[in-house]
């Protein structure tokens, strides 16, 4: 069961190893053509000069599964959940599929920080076909049915699990399955002092952890009555960035965090100069990713250019019962001004808009939730007050309280996020875009049901009592020039309206029919829009079907079926008495290594260059070539900065009214940008109903041959 392919070099590509082969990418031919068979040349050749050699040699299935047993490389509880046969069938399904990687980067990529390799890290033990079967009989556990399905969805490439499942499921060795978390913290010492503690827990895990400041006391608060006793926001951020640097997970993924800070809490403006370039090292944060959390009241003051109020956390919690986070300060801000009891401070508006764009022309920070758009598009009961560390989720959440040993004197729910992506094109090819939904939804579910984090009982109470997943979505650009569209035009974006309407309704169904089945639902699912049916008026008022001939051509073309108002309606009854078993269902991420493996574009964002170039370890420079890119449709594949932040911006509105949590909107510039061109793409983001930004980025940021880092827990 080999994957290698034997081909050998042709032609002028004789003599070339596949480095030499995969850099000639970066080289027009004698007829100005972009050399793209020297990429996939270089992709055979890596195997015959690379991984065939490193590759540890069985004779048979058998005895390479118990030496992987036997020397705790696998979980032998995995395979003993199946009979012998059906383990052998398993994997000839996959080698049947007679996978190829069809560029270079892709099969770097899955060998470097995929594949199963030798405790000593120098030998294979695994080929791309079996981490695929190894993922399916895990999240299977025991459905043979399933896990056939798995199979098949992975290996074609429709269905991706996320980076933190695809790499450790099986293993002996591993990290969880969870690609992130998210914690909030109390105003009060146990609270820091226990989140901290579960930062380090869950990074050496491997998952970036987002934490929520928000209801931390400003600096020069009083504490116990006494003035200017608190160190504010900035001292606890700190903390947290020296532990992200000391946990990891065997080396194998860096500590990553996050924090997110509401606009109106005073110590803001200290909050983001800790991202500024001449920062005082003393307050310097470095490696911890920055998020503010914007209600609606700010873009209205800084309309009417009034002054903006910042309100202590500690005194708000003293008059109105519940945490900073937990107050709707759109709704409840002028009475906080007006409040005697509780101490404010104030800024102008507009100039801290300005200081928010000055800061992201700098750092690429902060992401940018917008709270009350979230919070009106949210489903379900409670408040969403934070997102993660590539801001495409977002749940509600509820606070923890302790005694003096830290030990919880009462539980609270913090957030997990189970991720896995699909690849729009070849979803799109594989006709049955239900049937590929319901694996991913039923896989995806698996990681959560799998996943219980004992060292924080926060995170396992949430995720057991919820469910949540985020379905994401990669390819878009790549399957819109395969078929000769242009990212942003009016029907790329009908495209993508109708496309994630229809997995919405597929989403809904996947996780009606597991309530059904378990006999069970989310926690709070009675007190949900979906049990009251208000979730579905916009589907069951009105038809949801492509306004452009060329749209609905495309949904015909591969046999797609777009859901009627009928069938939205039945499935409107069908939730409403059955109920849902997930709370959450869909987030997309910033993909980026599945989305190499996987060959896709990343996320839903366009291409940022037509040969992305990246810097791969030891390897040095590795180049990659735009998904279905040929020397006939480069018109088709301009790049994220050519096309502007307003054409993406209208694409993620389309797509953010069908999907429950968030989507990672990276926003590009070309060089010529200003802070105020910044300030604009915020304004028109907001108007437009986006959910969150996450980074901004200017040409001139991303230099040639330097990979510019994105999301490390989701960005898988």
């Amino acid at each position: 069961m080999e994957t290698a392919a034997l081909e050998k070099p042709q032609g002028a590509f004789v003599g070339l190893d596949y480095h030499a082969l995969n850099a000639m990418l970066n080289l027009y031919d004698s007829d100005g053509q972009i050399q793209f068979e020297a990429d996939r040349q270089a992709a055979r050749q890596y195997f015959l000069e690379h991984v065939n050699l490193n590759t540890v040699f069985f004779h048979s299935l058998k005895e390479k599964l118990s030496y992987l047993i036997r020397e705790n490389y696998y979980e032998g509880e995995v395979l003993e959940q199946y009979d012998a046969a059906f383990i052998k069938r398993a994997f000839q399904r996959a080698y049947g599929h007679k996978f190829r990687f069809p560029a270079f980067l892709g099969a770097f990529k899955f060998y470097t920080s995929y594949a199963l390799k030798t405790f000593d890290g120098k030998r294979y033990l695994e080929r791309y076909e079996d981490r695929i079967v190894m993922v399916a009989l895990t999240l299977a556990r025991g459905d043979e049915d399933l896990a056939l399905r798995l199979i098949d969805e992975t290996i074609a490439g429709r269905f991706q699990p996320a980076t933190p499942t695809f790499l450790n499921a099986g293993k002996k060795q591993r990290g969880e399955l969870i690609s992130c978390f998210l914690l909030r913290l109390e105003d009060n010492m146990e609270s820091i002092g226990r989140g901290i503690n579960s930062a380090l827990q869950l990074s050496k895990r491997g998952g970036g952890v987002a934490l929520l400041l928000s209801n931390l006391r400003e600096a020069g608060a009083p504490i116990k009555g006494v003035e200017n006793q608190s160190s504010g926001v900035v001292p606890v951020m700190k903390l947290l960035e020296d532990s992200f640097s000391y946990a990891n997970q065997l080396g194998a993924r860096q500590g990553a965090g996050a924090v997110y800070l509401n606009a109106h809490h005073p110590d803001i403006l200290k909050f983001l100069d800790t991202k500024r370039e001449n920062a005082d090292e003393k307050i310097r944060i470095k490696t911890l990713s920055l998020g503010v959390v914007v209600p609606d009241i700010t873009f209205h003051l800084a309309k009417s250019n009034e002054d903006m109020y910042l309100f202590s956390p500690h005194d708000v919690e003293r008059v109105y019962g519940v945490p900073f986070s937990e107050i709707a300060v759109s709704e409840k801000y002028r009475e906080m001004v007006d409040d005697v009891r509780i101490r404010k401070q104030k800024i102008k508006a507009r100039e801290f808009f300005q200081i928010l764009a000055e800061i992201q022309f700098e750092s690429g920070y902060p992401y940018i939730m917008f709270e009350d758009t979230v919070n009106k598009a949210n489903p379900v009961a409670g408040r969403i007050n934070m997102s993660n560390l590539c801001s495409e989720i977002l749940q509600v959440n509820e606070a923890s309280s302790f005694n003096d040993d830290l030990s919880y004197s009462h539980l609270g729910a913090d957030i997990s996020c189970n991720l896995g992506s699909l690849n729009i094109a070849k979803a799109m090819d594989g006709g049955d875009l239900g049937a590929t939904v319901e694996t991913a939804i039923r896989a995806l579910t698996a990681v959560s049901e799998m996943s219980a984090i004992g060292s924080v009982p926060s995170v396992r109470r949430g995720n057991d009592e919820s469910h949540a997943i985020g379905l994401g979505q990669m390819n878009l650009h790549g399957f819109l020039a395969r078929e000769h569209i242009h990212y942003g035009s009016a029907e790329a974006i009908d495209f993508t309206n109708i496309y994630f309407c229809t997995i919405l309704y597929h989403c809904l169904r996947a996780s009606n029919a597991l309530a059904r089945e378990k006999g069970l639902s989310f926690n709070g699912f009675s007190a949900s829009d979906y049990a009251s049916g208000e979730f579905f008026t916009k589907y069951v008022s009105q038809d949801w079907q492509p306004e452009h001939e060329r749209t609905a051509a495309l949904f015909a073309k591969f046999g797609i079926k777009i859901p009627n108002r009928a069938e939205w309606q039945a499935l409107k009854d069908d939730v409403m008495r059955d109920g849902l078993y997930n709370r959450n269902l869909q987030a997309v991420p910033p993909t980026g290594s599945i989305s190499y493996i996987n060959n896709s574009t990343s996320s839903i964002h366009p291409i940022v260059s037509k040969v992305e170039i990246r810097k791969e370890g030891k390897i040095g420079r590795v180049y990659y070539p735009a998904p279905f890119m040929n020397n006939e449709n480069l018109e088709y594949y301009r790049d994220a900065y050519e096309i502007g932040p307003e054409a993406l911006i209208d694409t993620y509105a389309a797509a953010t009214q069908h999907v429950d949590q968030g989507l990672s909107l990276t926003l590009f510039f070309p060089d010529t940008a200003t802070t105020r061109d910044i300030n604009r793409a915020q304004i028109y983001a907001w108007k437009q109903g986006i959910k969150t930004i996450y980074y901004v980025r200017l040409r001139q940021m991303a230099l040639e041959g330097t990979e510019v880092q994105g999301c490390v827990a989701c960005s898988l």
